[in-house]
């Protein structure tokens, strides 16, 4: 989830007020005249703070936002943004399934961090799947994965951005209806988002059973 926060931008020759919002791979702000920038963080030549403002050269310009407190937070969060598997929360020797999901340099990274993957059939016990998800048939697979997981484990929905005709909507319903509750959407790629399923914690087995 990203920061927010309402602040003054000198923008060229234009000062603005508007809100800022910092999420995990770019700044975006959305002024009460008009003004949007929108910046990725791998377009920012230059990020630095002055007194309260944080300051971000990118090839449109320079964007001076006035953020008092919150510019060397900021200005910390750009210049060492979390790796992708930091966001999935991925951690060394985790059990971890991969479900019909061609990213070679997902899987590149993965290995660099744990051994225990599967890339055939889901384990039993995996702290976490990935699974490819394309269309409404595919949804219907995250009942049988939610048996697969640990209590505290997750199932990640892996589907592709912008399309119309099957979008997170239609994500967050099928993972509704397999018993599973959302709890965070990730970036996973240029072309794909990660939404993350868990068992509602009602469900989960207590100490002892």
């Amino acid at each position: 989830m990203g920061q927010e926060a309402r602040c003054t931008v000198r923008f060229r020759d234009a000062v603005s007020e508007g809100n800022a919002l910092l999420e995990t791979d770019e700044l975006v702000y959305r002024a009460d005249d008009g003004l949007r920038l929108k910046i990725p963080f791998r377009q920012m030549r230059k990020v630095e703070t002055v007194r309260g403002a944080l300051r971000i050269e990118f090839p449109d310009g320079t964007a001076v936002f006035e953020l008092g407190p919150k510019a060397e937070t900021w200005a910390h969060r750009i210049l060492n943004p979390k790796s992708l598997l930091d966001k999935l929360g991925v951690k060394p020797g985790m059990k971890i399934s991969v479900l019909d999901l061609d990213d070679d340099t997902f899987l590149a990274e993965l290995r660099g961090r744990t051994l225990d993957i599967s890339l055939a059939n889901p384990q039993p016990a995996s702290d976490a799947i990935f699974v490819a998800v394309e269309n409404e048939e595919d949804l219907e697979r995250l009942k049988s994965l939610k048996a697969v997981i640990k209590p505290d484990g997750a199932v990640w929905a892996v589907f592709r951005k912008g399309r119309k005709d099957f979008n997170e909507n239609d994500v967050l319903r099928g993972g509704l209806a397999a018993g599973l509750v959302d709890v965070k959407v990730v970036r996973f790629s240029d072309t794909h988002t990660a939404s993350k399923f868990v068992i509602r914690k009602s469900e989960r087995p207590t100490a002892g059973q």
